[in-house]
């Protein structure tokens, strides 16, 4: 018998993988490319960078007014939920942001723009541009440390450093038009309250006096159970003050809350005790109400009074002080453009991309060398108006 024996296929399938070896292959093909290339644009960018005007840097550093609260310590413990209330909108975890933030606003970079024409020096039509391009120009930070940092960029030294110190010029002259400080703050609150009160202690005056005296007003003797009561009210409604101001950011659990609702509530009890023991005994009841309204407005304008001249005296001495610790000066020496950095980039970057260029050629030639996959690419380029 005569067995045909049919020839042996090659088993090795065709792979379209490549190897490292081929990838060194290819850069060893284009060696001459990938080193010429690559240093001639490092060298055109070196020599470009020669051409770019030079940018200088100008920095200031300053400690931002600080918060002092000891000589009104004494007198908060008597009236503590009114000095809550008043200092509690200066509670910032890091009151240094604040003072950034005002550096930052509109008002301080409209003064700018104005004090140093910047809408002609940026070459802007519209101030909303130009409050843009002064933001990329200047960099405002706060450190750990509390030390606030100013950076400016310009064309020239004497102009950076002269931007740079005007940032701070201006913070000083918005906060000569804010409350910024605790102390102002408590002297704004307690200014309000302190009118507020002596407007009702003039209306109460006026009505103890159309009310008239009698000889049962007299016997009645209100001067010193009268004044007790309207002593008690006042204190009543300081406590009332601190249990809304509490109540603002604690929950009703806290202890203090709870210690400040329970003493709210003995003040009340006893207010309402004396009160009604007063009542019992007094005959002149239109006269008397009429004297306990003015000595509980009167109490409370004395409240009032100490409060606002302890936050005045305070603001006096503390005030809106800011203390530079660096004054920005001309600098020597130019921050930008750096030649060798803008050199290396361009070196590094360029021969990245020529490698890449290399192997996506490489693997286009390869492809061409498959029917299948030429006719695919043609395909591509038919789709695009490009001739096969």
């Amino acid at each position: 018998m005569n067995e045909t024996v049919a020839p042996k296929r090659s088993s090795k399938p065709a792979s379209n993988e490549v190897s490292l070896l081929d990838l060194v292959q290819i850069v060893a093909d284009n060696i001459k490319l990938l080193t010429v290339g690559p240093l001639a644009v490092g060298v055109t960018a070196l020599a470009i960078s020669f051409a770019i005007p030079p940018t200088y840097t100008a920095s200031t550093k300053f400690l931002p007014p600080q918060q002092q609260q000891s000589m009104a310590a004494g007198m908060l413990a008597s009236l503590g939920a009114l000095g809550g209330l008043a200092g509690a909108a200066a509670g910032l975890k890091n009151p240094a942001d604040q003072y950034v933030a005002y550096l930052k606003s509109d008002n301080v970079q409209d003064a700018l723009i104005e004090r140093f024409k910047l809408q002609q020096r940026y070459d802007e039509k519209y101030k909303v541009d130009t409050r843009k391009e002064l933001s990329k120009h200047a960099r405002i930070s706060s450190g750990k440390d509390g030390l606030i940092t100013v950076e400016v960029d310009d064309k020239e030294a004497q102009v950076s450093a002269e931007l740079a110190n005007a940032h701070v010029e201006e913070l000083r002259r918005l906060l000569g038009q804010l409350a910024v400080t605790e102390a102002q703050q408590r002297r704004l609150f307690f200014e309000k309250q302190l009118n507020q009160t002596q407007d009702k202690l003039t209306q109460a005056e006026r009505a103890l006096r159309s009310s008239g005296v009698d000889a049962s007003a007299l016997k009645s003797n209100p001067q010193a159970a009268v004044t007790a009561v309207a002593q008690l009210q006042a204190q009543v409604t300081a406590q009332e003050v601190k249990v809304a101001s509490l109540r603002g950011y604690l929950a009703e659990t806290a202890p203090d809350f709870k210690q400040a609702m329970t003493e709210l509530g003995a003040l009340r009890a006893q207010l309402n005790k004396l009160e009604n023991v007063n009542s019992k005994d007094s005959s002149s009841g239109d006269y008397v109400t009429r004297y306990r309204e003015f000595k509980y407005q009167e109490a409370l304008f004395e409240l009032f009074a100490k409060q606002y001249e302890l936050a005045k005296l305070d603001e006096a001495r503390e005030g809106a002080v800011i203390q530079v610790l660096d004054l920005a000066q001309a600098p020597e020496k130019k921050s930008k453009p750096k030649k060798a950095l803008i050199a290396i980039l361009a070196t590094l970057g360029s021969g990245f991309a020529l490698l890449l260029y290399v192997f996506i050629r490489q693997g286009l030639r390869n492809a061409k060398r498959s029917s299948e996959t030429a006719e695919k690419l043609a395909k591509i380029r038919r789709s695009f108006g490009f001739k096969a």
